[in-house]
């Protein structure tokens, strides 16, 4: 289950949960009863392996290029 950040737009508490994708936003802060909005942060994504950009980007040939060329002979 993903973990979501909340903070109380009215006293600043702040917090994460676990919840379902199922599951309905909060919007009562647990600790005054005001409106809580949901914090959106950055994603940490991590490529691993024996390199992503020179295997899927990189080519000693483009196959757009190629039919290119061969349509003008």
């Amino acid at each position: 289950m993903p973990t979501y950040a909340y903070r109380c737009a009215a006293c600043g508490h702040a917090f994460d949960i676990h919840q379902s994708f199922a599951d309905e936003a909060l919007t009562v802060c647990p600790e005054c009863g005001g409106p809580l909005r949901k914090q959106y942060g950055s994603v940490g994504v991590t490529f691993k392996g024996s390199g992503f950009y020179r295997t899927d980007s990189r080519g000693s040939s483009s196959s757009s290029t190629s039919k290119a060329t061969s349509t003008k002979s």
